[in-house]
């Protein structure tokens, strides 16, 4: 069975841990201390990477010394033993993996969605890195409103049921901007009263689900009118279309 939990690193990034059958794989490790902890005397399999920036990189050469593992991930990265890029169709753990090229936050960020076969049932888990968070969206520090948008736009087609594993805790505060951005949407005041409770107890608030960004994250619902207007207004414009939504969106979630 495949098992997949968070391990904290820094202020608030988790490093994602994969097992299934005796396997041990970690998903942007920014630091190695906490995935050594966590493993113990176990083995780790192999490194995935999501983007280039360092609090998602910065373990990759000491875990790579200890345990001579591969890292999987984008061919610009140092310490990439295995390049994959858009497109691609992997193994990993005994399950297929589809990689797909993100865009927006950096330029070589990828996503990687890992389907699961149990109990007859297909099962999808979507490593998004900084480019999809719960209830929000990585800053733009390379990419363009566009490329974005439609990075965005490639998760939010996958499954509603698909699972959603961000490398960040910031539900809590994307929840906050998202009740400014849409007011009147009752399942955004319901996720927030669920993630204040479970912030309350120190409680990882992920995964997600696609299924439950569409229905409260701001920036994959840049073609609902309430939600058009308000961030039109924010700019100051009379009417916007959906790559002008979401640039309003990211400049206002950037000061929020």
């Amino acid at each position: 069975m495949l098992t997949i939990s968070p391990i904290p690193a820094f202020n608030d990034n988790y490093i994602w841990h994969l097992t299934r059958n005796g396997e041990h794989w970690v998903v942007d490790p920014g630091d190695a201390a906490p995935v050594m902890a966590e493993l113990g005397d176990t083995p780790l399999s192999g490194i995935l990477i999501t983007h280039h920036h360092y609090d998602h990189t910065g373990g990759i050469a000491e875990l790579r010394s200890r345990y001579q593992c591969p890292v999987i991930g984008p061919a610009s990265i140092d310490g990439v033993t295995d390049p994959i890029a858009d497109g691609d169709q992997l193994e990993l753990l005994g399950m297929p993996m589809q990689v797909l090229a993100v865009p927006g936050h950096t330029l070589d960020h990828l996503a990687l969605v890992l389907h699961e076969s149990r109990d007859g049932r297909d099962r999808q888990h979507l490593f998004c890195g900084d480019t999809l968070f719960a209830a929000g969206c990585g800053r733009l520090f390379e990419g363009t409103p566009a490329q974005m948008h439609a990075s965005l736009g490639k998760l939010a087609a996958l499954p509603p049921q698909t699972l959603v594993y961000c490398a960040h805790e910031y539900t809590l505060a994307n929840l906050r901007f998202a009740e400014a951005a849409e007011p009147g949407n009752s399942a955004v005041a319901n996720r927030l009263s669920e993630v204040k409770a479970l912030r309350a107890e120190q409680r990882v608030t992920l995964p997600s689900s696609i299924g439950e960004e569409l229905a409260t994250n701001p920036f994959l619902r840049c073609h609902v009118p309430a939600v058009a207007h308000r961030a039109a207004g924010h700019c100051g414009m009379e009417s916007a279309d959906e790559v002008e939504v979401f640039a309003c969106l990211r400049r206002w979630k950037d000061s929020f």
